[in-house]
């Protein structure tokens, strides 16, 4: 059986309705069972800020106060996850758009509030996996928006890394699951401003040099540590990199392992 391939798209390939179009002909081309999850947080920023709605940023994680989550929920649910499923319609992918709400996929709690009140954002605790694994066996690709639920009526809006990540992890029961980010970048790079010294394989041992080291920070901490926690917890590979990643036309990209 081919692997599950679960692929988080963000970055500025959600923004750039060409670099979308392209990244969603690849995507169809794939072959084998295969999940797309997807943000959408430069959009929603946008449609805030025409509704004069203020937008409220710490450490680059969105505030998500009531009105901001009805937002979110029509950019990422709405507009940008029906237009994807309809554009894979058109590149001949049966698709079905989701939020963890439907099918009870995706259940999370409302974050706590320790030193920050983030509002109405969702950490993951549960995936049921059944709902996703019957379309897949028939040959349907499940679309996941970053919204989740508390199992309470209560939609949550939830980092799309985490969902790929979540996912990855509940689906490696049923299938050998490779975890793959597509953003602008060609893959963790070894300097910010040189996209030729992508570090192609990164393991336990070398990425904790790295930290060390300075060369993983900021943004791509987190990220990182949440793909060894994806693989420590039974997901094969993970693999970051641009659009032609999955199309095998990438000369570079940065494979993790264990």
């Amino acid at each position: 059986m081919d692997p599950l391939k679960i692929i988080k798209v963000g970055g500025n390939i959600i923004d750039n309705p060409e670099a979308l179009d392209r990244f969603l002909e690849q995507f169809a081309k794939v072959q084998g069972p295969k999940i797309l999850v997807h943000g959408g947080g430069k959009l929603a920023t946008k449609l805030a800020e025409d509704m004069q709605v203020p937008v409220n940023m710490i450490e680059g994680r969105r505030i998500t106060d009531a009105v901001t989550l009805d937002i979110i929920t029509m950019i990422y649910a709405g507009k940008i996850n029906k237009n994807i499923v309809a554009k894979l319609q058109a590149n001949h992918c049966n698709a079905i758009g989701f939020t963890g709400a439907d099918g009870n996929v995706i259940c999370s709690v409302k974050r706590p509030v320790k030193t920050i009140d983030y509002g109405f954002v969702g950490d993951i605790v549960k995936v049921n996996p059944e709902v996703p694994d019957v379309l897949l066996q028939n040959g349907v690709t499940p679309v996941f928006c970053a919204i989740t639920h508390d199992n309470n009526g209560q939609l949550l809006n939830t980092n799309a890394d985490t969902i790929a990540s979540a996912l990855a992890v509940g689906l490696s029961k049923y299938y050998a699951t490779e975890l793959i980010y597509v953003f602008e970048k060609n893959g963790v790079l070894m300097s910010v401003d040189d996209e030729d010294s992508v570090i192609e394989n990164i393991n336990t041992e070398s990425y904790e040099k790295l930290i060390k080291d300075g060369v993983i920070a900021d943004g791509m901490l987190p990220k990182l540590t949440n793909c060894f926690d994806a693989l420590k917890a039974g997901v094969s590979k993970v693999i970051i990199g641009n659009a032609s990643v999955i199309s095998n036309k990438n000369q570079k990209y940065t494979t993790l392992k264990l």
